[in-house]
């Protein structure tokens, strides 16, 4: 005869591993957003300095009148070098230690935070200012969507990456042979690829933290998906300035 008290404790072992499961996954979940938060506002901080420092402006960029005209060498290694260390972590992500990951995403963020300060040079502070909080209350809901879906999001995350390769080759031949119609459309597209992929990616953060759960990865996950985080936002705050961003 089965004992009755076994269910029991099996049922309750269940039940603490899951309250243990849902109290880490809120706990990883915040250190994913303060990582990317502190990198939104470390890229904020160099625009500012190289925006407000003609000493520093000078280091990156030809700056007449207040406006940019052209691009140094140290201004293309800026601007370019956020790249190159994305492709290094993508392909040793395994065999990096924790602090290794994180100098690369302090890095990253704040290479990239050269490339931002073009977007003051552009447009005024005050649209800046207006397209940012837009940007985080649009990656707000849309992460919340994320985070608390049923639905798996799975196939629409390998849409949006196909339409993320088609963005990046239109951007690229618009770069050579620039035409208006196709800016509005790669912005437009632009917008909807990076609102999707907010959702999915914190979807997929859910569920690494899930594979991860109880190892000694859990950090570099976090960091991660910050990265992903941040470059959704960054992205989505960009296309959004060419819409909603008044030019000085």
């Amino acid at each position: 005869m089965a004992n009755p008290n076994l269910g029991s404790f099996n049922r309750a072992g269940t039940i603490s591993d899951q309250a243990a499961y849902d109290v880490g996954l809120r706990a990883h979940m915040l250190r994913v957003y303060n990582y990317m938060a502190s990198g939104l506002a470390l890229s904020g901080i160099v625009a500012y300095a190289v925006f407000a420092s003609p000493e520093i402006a000078s280091l990156f960029f030809k700056v007449e009148g207040g406006y940019v005209v052209g691009m140094n060498g140290l201004g293309w290694v800026a601007i370019l070098a956020p790249l190159g260390l994305l492709l290094l972590v993508s392909f040793r992500a395994a065999s990096m230690s924790v602090g290794a990951v994180q100098a690369v995403y302090w890095t990253v963020t704040a290479l990239m935070g050269v490339s931002l300060s073009l977007l003051l040079f552009r447009y005024t502070g005050a649209s800046v200012a207006r397209t940012f909080f837009i940007t985080a209350a649009a990656f707000g809901a849309l992460s919340l969507y994320g985070y608390t879906t049923k639905r798996d999001l799975t196939a629409v995350g390998k849409f949006l990456f196909m339409g993320l390769i088609g963005l990046i080759l239109a951007s690229l031949v618009n770069m050579f042979f620039p035409s208006g119609p196709m800016s509005f459309i790669i912005s437009v597209a632009g917008v909807l690829i990076f609102s999707g992929l907010i959702a999915y990616d914190t979807q997929k953060i859910k569920e690494q933290y899930a594979q991860a759960w109880g190892s000694d990865t859990a950090e570099k996950v976090a960091i991660f998906g910050a990265l992903s985080l941040y470059l959704d936002f960054i992205n989505l705050f960009q296309f959004l300035m060419m819409f909603l961003g008044q030019r000085r």
